[in-house]
């Protein structure tokens, strides 16, 4: 089969896009009281914010040809033709996937002074990797001034100057450490600065991770390859997920760890390389430790490659990476694999709205890295001494959580959007947080 070229997904996102470019409706009257204090606008920008940057997605051979993954509304390809859950989701097209379940949001408003917070359906991930990756890597400190003019000054100036911006939301689907360049920086660094703009401090925006100290943005769950369309596949999946015999210990699916740097990645393989050799009778499990070589990217779009064995393990470690957070957290979640993280910025001071702070001793394990790396502290030790009827009400936990921290298919039986996925979780947190910020301004 040749390859698809990005004229062929152009083509095909072409009639998609076309309903992306009518502003929003309200829904009918009889849904108003469901509807209070939720209702959204979506503000109509011009195709060179979002689906002309799609035209470009073969042009940054630094980056990436993401090409395929823009399929099924950024869904990417399924993993098999008879797949109806399972896609290849690369999660920088978040903002795609985030903007398709916008337009099914039942509290649309055409009506911005009604709305209690307005959607921006910017791409600025996309749109940043021409400062990260492209021609205009030394114009970095320009990224969000376009849109911002647009906002601000051509396309309904009123609807920004209601609420100078606090009103207003939007996706970005990379870590905000990448649009986080102080605009004075020389010499310039890796980034963007965007979140570093005056004009956009007021904006909520939606990353991948936040960074130690947010101001703008909230940190929301990276996309997963699972995507059910109904709930029962979703209840099918936990099902298997509550069969499955947990015959490894402890697993690391990642890359890293092969320098003689100390770090916690290194840590780990050592200890998993010594325990291979030690014997598991009496343990419960046939493996002590299990690592799976995601390195160099080959685990991304091939979910079978890690979720196989996550199915099988009890523990997943989560050692931070390049950054604190990782895409490998919820697909251990969505396994039933229980998290063990080394530093709170992985998961516990990120992602409050989706795994509230006070749940994770009920479904997590925590070991400070230092402890790992520099005092000798046992991974194995750790998680051996937990007792077995813990580890059961731990890893229910962690199923009852699931649901929380992933994104359905667009277009979901009624059934499924009973339960809260985490782009509903996520728009009720804007909502609530648009509304502190309103009456934080209000008293002033």
């Amino acid at each position: 089969m040749p390859p698809l070229m990005a004229t062929d997904f152009i083509i095909l996102f072409f009639s998609v896009f076309l309903l992306f470019t009518f502003p929003a409706t309200s829904q009918d009257s009889d849904l108003e009281t469901d509807c209070t204090n939720k209702w959204i606008h979506i503000r109509h920008l011009p195709p060179q914010f979002n689906l002309d940057l799609l035209s470009n997605c073969s042009e940054y051979p630094l980056f990436d040809n993401f090409c395929p993954y823009l399929a099924n509304h950024g869904l990417g390809q399924k993993t098999h033709n008879k797949s109806h859950s399972w896609y290849r989701t690369d999660p920088f097209m978040l903002e795609l996937v985030f903007h398709r379940r916008m337009l099914e949001y039942p509290c649309l408003t055409s009506d911005p002074s009604h709305a209690n917070a307005i959607y921006v359906p910017y791409y600025g991930g996309l749109d940043s990797l021409r400062y990260l990756f492209g021609p205009e890597v030394n114009s970095s400190f320009q990224h969000g001034l376009e849109l911002y003019h647009f906002l601000v000054h051509v396309d309904s100036p009123n609807i920004w100057s209601r609420n100078n911006g606090h009103d207003h939301f939007m996706v970005m689907a990379r870590p905000a450490w990448d649009f986080n360049q102080p605009l004075n920086s020389d010499p310039l660094f890796f980034g963007t600065s965007f979140l570093e703009l005056p004009e956009f401090y007021n904006v909520t925006a939606l990353t991948l991770e936040g960074r130690a100290y947010p101001w703008q943005e909230q940190a929301i769950p990276y996309p997963t390859s699972f995507h059910p369309p109904n709930l029962a596949f979703l209840e099918s999946w936990v099902n298997r997920l509550r069969r499955s015999r947990r015959t490894t210990l402890m697993l690391f699916a990642g890359g890293g760890g092969i320098s003689a740097n100390p770090n916690v990645r290194r840590s780990i393989r050592l200890e998993c390389e010594n325990v291979t050799s030690m014997s598991a009778n009496g343990t419960g499990y046939e493996k002590m430790c299990e690592l799976v070589d995601c390195s160099n990217g080959i685990c991304e779009h091939d979910p079978i490659r890690f979720m196989k064995p996550m199915l099988q393990a009890s523990f997943c470690l989560q050692p931070p990476g390049d950054t604190p957070t990782r895409r490998s957290t919820f697909d251990g979640i969505l396994a039933g694999c229980i998290p063990v993280f080394f530093e709170d910025l992985s998961a516990k001071k990120q992602y409050g709205w989706h795994l509230p702070e006070e749940k994770y001793e009920e479904f997590s394990v925590s070991i400070s890295k230092e402890d790992v790396v520099f005092k000798g502290s046992s991974i194995l030790d750790v998680l051996t001494s937990i007792p077995k009827a813990q580890v059961r009400r731990m890893r229910e936990k962690v199923l009852e959580m699931m649901p929380r921290v992933m994104y359905r298919k667009h277009g979901s039986s009624l059934g499924l959007r009973s339960k809260k996925d985490a782009f509903d979780i996520a728009i009720e947190g804007t909502l609530e947080r648009i509304k502190s910020r309103l009456q934080e301004v209000a008293a002033q």
